[in-house]
Parts: C-alpha cells; sequence; structure tokens
C-alpha cells in the first residue's frame, strides 16, 4: 500500500510542509511508522511554463521545499518508496547535480557522500530511538546512491 503526499505549487511557493506534515505526523501519532518502511510517494504538482526542459529537482523553489522538508523530518527516508525511485529522486533534491539527456543524473561525489553519510548517522540514531534494526537497512539504502558499507564502519559509532 503506497501512501501519496500530494504538493502543489502553492504549496512548494509558500514553503507550506502542512500537506507531508498531515500524512507523516499521523504515522507517528499512530506508532505505525516501522510498518510504513518504504510506502511514502510524493506526487509533485508544480505549475512550469510550456517547453520547460528542467526536472523537478532543478526548480529552486522546488528544491528549497524538499530542504525544509528535511530539515523537519531529517529520518524521513526511511519511509520513501526506495522501489519506486523516491529515495532517489528526494536526493536529487537536496544533492547539488547535473541531469543530461544521454547520462542522466550525475551527483557531485562529494557532496552525495556528505548527504550519505549525513542520512546514515541520523537514521542509526532515529532506528534506533524505535527500536527498529538498522544495519542492513541504511547497507541497502547506500547500495542505493552507489556505496558500499562494511559492517566494521557500524562498530564506529
Amino acid at each position: 500500500m503506497t501512501i501519496t503526499i500530494a504538493i502543489n505549487t502553492d504549496s512548494i511557493n509558500n514553503l507550506d510542509l502542512s500537506p507531508a506534515s498531515m500524512v507523516i505526523d499521523k504515522l507517528l501519532q499512530e506508532g505505525a511508522i516501522s510498518s510504513q518502511e518504504q510506502l511514502l510517494h510524493f506526487d509533485i504538482k508544480y505549475d512550469m511554463e510550456p517547453g520547460d526542459p528542467r526536472e523537478l529537482s532543478e526548480i529552486p523553489e522546488v528544491r528549497l521545499w524538499f530542504v525544509r522538508l528535511d530539515a523537519k523530518y531529517p529520518w524521513l527516508p526511511f519511509l520513501l518508496d526506495w522501489k519506486a525511485g523516491e529515495f532517489a529522486r528526494y536526493t536529487a533534491m537536496l544533492v547539488p547535480h547535473q541531469f543530461t539527456a544521454t547520462e542522466g543524473i550525475q551527483f557531485n561525489p562529494e557532496a552525495l557522500e556528505i548527504f550519505l553519510m549525513h542520512k546514515i548517522f541520523v537514521l542509526s540514531d532515529w532506528l534506533k530511538q524505535q527500536g527498529i534494526p538498522s544495519q542492513s537497512r541504511l547497507k541497502s539504502m547506500a547500495q542505493l546512491l552507489g556505496y558500499d558499507l562494511d559492517d566494521a564502519f557500524f562498530e564506529i559509532f
């Protein structure tokens, strides 16, 4: 069962997180976080000029909305539908990148590494607080971005 958060131009331009907060806060209140793993999907409707070739992750207003969302819910990647590409799209909203039709998305390697390590540390602590085993989940998340984390890495912290 996919859970969809619909956001539109007004929400984005006003940095209004209420469409996301209503869904996420409800999950928190119900104590259903662990059963909602990898089910969250964003339906983004942002008005663009006809012929605008940019991807949503290339639009500063959309990216800023996601920066604000990430500041409020830094552990949100746990809930995103990874199989449907939501984690990759979320990452594109937060990490500098270039997009070409032939090569697709190319992240800034240093920025991607910093983003990933930040998410690993945030999610590790948050998952422990939730009583959810984390190491295999975090390793899988890193693999989605092209990184293999050694088991010994998790012994450090």
